[in-house]
């Protein structure tokens, strides 16, 4: 990069050489004796000329010249001679009267005030000094000659033609309207995503028809609310005859519009009526509705494969979002505890294959374990005449594949997934999983790559998307790919250590936080304890948990202080550590929240910060604790199903913290069992050894938990959260 004097060095050079050219050589013309009566607007002039010429630089931004004032020596040599000539020319004028002279002497200093104005707001650069001196010079000269000052306008910038409209000696000129039109067709052009914003202020210019299509075309739903509007510009796009302008106003102008509007691409295309949706939006919670979005979504997903982008499809995709969630999956979670699979997926019962899989892809942060695992992933395949996986990708076009197979990997269906097809094209499948990362806007599929690594256990699996990593990495870095070859070594990196032949230390190589231990000093407070606070909820389950987890801690190392909506727990033998647990009161009155609150505000009052944080309950209930969680936590426990879906939420507000989560059903005796293993350890005053407590965790669990054990994933397993805390500290490098 060019040092900053060298760029002004550069700039000064540009800047003279435009000024020269604005000039053209001009000669100094003699100044006739000026009347007493107009020295006062000459010694204006010569003042302001005096304020500028000797403004010092804008120190935090690139000035385009060398000293520490805004002009050198040269430029202000040039500037006083072209307005030294401006006032000689007004002077000399013998067509002009008295009051003709005062007005454009007058404007010869508006312009040097408009710019004076314009360079400390920063909106003009010393380079648009001489640039406008001439504009307003030719401006002038047209204006003089009985002419139109537009073609000056269009030539010149928006700011130059800003100070031009608006100075007192050119506001009578015949072409002020036109030019001033054509100033706002600029701003538009400039900024094509505020379009209808600056057409608010001016609904009547002579080219808002044009622009509205131009907006219309560029961002759809944002012309819908600019059409519902009561004003000026409401109406103006209401007369609009463009055909797509005009479905777009006459939905807004609907009180179900918004119902209509997933399916706009296709109205505007005629490959669908308004009189054909209507049955569906009439009654939007009917699965006819549903599966319309679904039909619209997967002609939209085919279409995207073309390169052809549908308008409105991410008005489309929220509202197929909202439609699986709220339909059918919220019905199906809260039937969590029916044990009869037709009563509690009924719901599902009329939804075809393309249906249920979108369900899933959709509701991925919603579902619950079960509600997938013998819900709708089973339902998928027997509603397919021939139940193969790799039918059902092309049944959606492959709309959302990648999603699908990261939560197919966090349930632990994804073997029985690829076993749906032959090993040549789940092989071909998962390259292309791994394929393509760093083309994606976000990090999303990264992500979904790195957590699903971590849950697959076929070695020829992980084999082959490891070198497939290997192989994007290579690429990425040959082409000189920066951000694919950091994704991609990042993962590389990542999933070698996973082998612990590799030995490869995974902290050391990311520069981030160990991720196998967390030392007690990293938990510990100022004054040496360790905080420990437990979300609770009262749920009918709460009272067999939280009862276990009393008596766990009702024996001589322990004292219990008894609160009314919380207890405290403090070692008394040991290192201090003290753990702060809300009662689990009664949810339909949500006193078990007012109990959080109650314990968070205490916690605010003492200076008090959790490093370690417990959340137990069900999944339904882990977007409350997330809502409340302390940025100090450094381990967070998700005791519940599917804490695995939730680690980018947690990472949000604690980007460095260990997480430790269950891809599927969680249970209160493992939850305890973890806390029974940290809250040993920490009273004993030891590191936590990750790999060394789940194995005496593992050791402990009966034969019937131990399956369910291992969906458990400890810290060093997290490879998604790992993967963004590596990513963000290299991007911050």
């Amino acid at each position: 990069m060019t040092p900053y004097m060298d760029r002004k060095k550069i700039f000064g050079t540009i800047s003279a050489v435009l000024f020269a050219v604005c000039v053209v050589a001009q000669e100094e013309l003699p100044m006739p004796e000026i009347p007493a009566a107009r020295e006062f607007h000459h010694e204006t002039i010569l003042i302001t000329l005096n304020r500028i010429t000797h403004l010092k630089s804008q120190s935090d931004s690139l000035i385009p010249f060398t000293g520490n004032v805004l002009l050198d020596r040269p430029m202000d040599r040039n500037l006083r001679l072209r307005i030294h000539n401006l006032r000689a020319r007004i002077e000399r004028n013998t067509d002009l009267n008295d009051n003709a002279k005062f007005k454009w002497l007058r404007g010869v200093n508006e312009m040097l005030t408009g710019f004076l104005s314009a360079y400390r707001s920063r909106s003009m650069t010393p380079a648009m000094l001489p640039v406008l001196v001439k504009a307003y010079d030719d401006a002038m000269r047209a204006d003089l000659s009985g002419n139109s000052i537009l073609p000056v306008i269009i030539e010149n910038s928006i700011e130059v033609g800003d100070i031009l409209l608006s100075n007192f000696a050119l506001k009578n000129n015949e072409g002020v309207a036109a030019a001033g039109d054509y100033l706002v067709l600029k701003s538009c052009q400039r900024n094509p995503n505020d379009i209808l914003k600056i057409l608010t202020r001016y609904p009547d210019n002579r080219f808002a028809d044009s622009l509205i299509v131009q907006a219309a075309l560029r961002n759809q739903e944002e012309l819908y609310t600019y059409a519902a509007a009561p004003n000026a510009l409401g109406k103006r796009i209401q007369s609009s005859s463009h055909p797509l302008v005009k479905i777009i106003g006459r939905l807004a102008l609907t009180k179900t519009g918004r119902m209509y509007f997933p399916f706009l691409d296709n109205l505007y295309r005629n490959k669908i009526t308004m009189d054909s949706i209507t049955p569906y939006v009439v009654n939007d919670s009917s699965m006819g509705y549903y599966q319309l979005l679904v039909k619209t979504r997967i002609d939209y997903a085919m279409r995207m494969q073309r390169g052809d982008t549908p308008m409105a499809a991410e008005v489309l995709t929220n509202k197929l979002r909202s439609k699986a969630v709220e339909l059918f999956i919220n019905e199906i979670n809260a039937l969590h505890d029916v044990s009869n699979e037709q009563v509690r997926f009924r719901k599902l019962e009329r939804l075809g294959p393309e249906e249920l899989y979108y369900l899933a892809v959709m509701g991925e942060e919603e579902i619950y374990t079960s509600s997938f695992v013998i819900g709708v992933y089973p339902r998928i395949f027997q509603r397919m005449q021939v139940p193969r996986a790799d039918s059902l990708l092309r049944l959606v076009h492959g709309d959302y594949y990648k999603k699908f197979i990261k939560i197919c990997a966090a349930y632990n269906t994804l073997d029985n997934f690829l076993g749906r097809m032959d090993r040549y094209t789940a092989e071909n499948l998962m390259r292309r999983f791994v394929n393509g990362l760093d083309v994606s806007p976000t990090l999303e599929d990264a992500v979904d790559v790195a957590d699903s690594y971590a849950s697959i256990y076929q070695k020829d699996l992980r084999k082959l998307i490891l070198g497939q990593v290997q192989v994007n990495l290579a690429a990425s870095t040959q082409n000189r790919n920066k951000r694919g070859a950091l994704i991609y070594e990042l993962l590389n990196t990542i999933f070698l250590s996973m082998d612990s032949t590799n030995k490869v230390n995974i902290a050391e190589r990311l520069g981030i936080d160990p991720v196998y231990i967390m030392p007690r000093r990293s938990l510990q407070d100022a004054t040496g304890r360790v905080i420990v606070q437990q979300f609770s909820y009262g749920d009918k389950d709460a009272r067999n948990y939280f009862g276990a987890f009393m008596s766990r801690f009702s024996n001589a190392n322990w004292r219990i202080i008894r609160k009314p909506q919380w207890v405290e727990i403090s070692s008394v033998k040991g290192a201090p550590i003290t753990i702060y647990a809300n009662l689990p009161l009664d949810e339909t009155k949500e006193l078990d929240l007012q109990a959080q609150d109650s314990l968070i505000s205490y916690f605010e009052q003492k200076n008090l910060a959790p490093s370690i944080v417990i959340h137990r309950g069900h999944s339904y209930y882990v977007g409350e604790t997330i809502k409340r969680l302390p940025a100090s936590a450094k381990i967070v426990l998700l005791g519940s199903c599917g804490g695995y879906q939730k680690l980018n939420d947690i990472l949000k507000i604690c980007p460095q913290a260990h997480i430790i989560s269950s891809k599927q059903v969680a249970a209160g005796v493992l939850n305890q069992s973890l806390i029974d293993a940290i809250a040993d350890r920490l009273r004993l005053g030891k590191d936590l050894n990750w790999e060394e407590l789940w194995k005496t965790v593992k050791g402990r669990v009966g034969a019937g938990y131990r399956d369910k054990f291992d969906d458990y994933i400890p810290p060093y397993r997290n490879l998604g959260a790992i993967f963004i805390m590596a990513y963000d500290k290299a991007a911050k490098m």
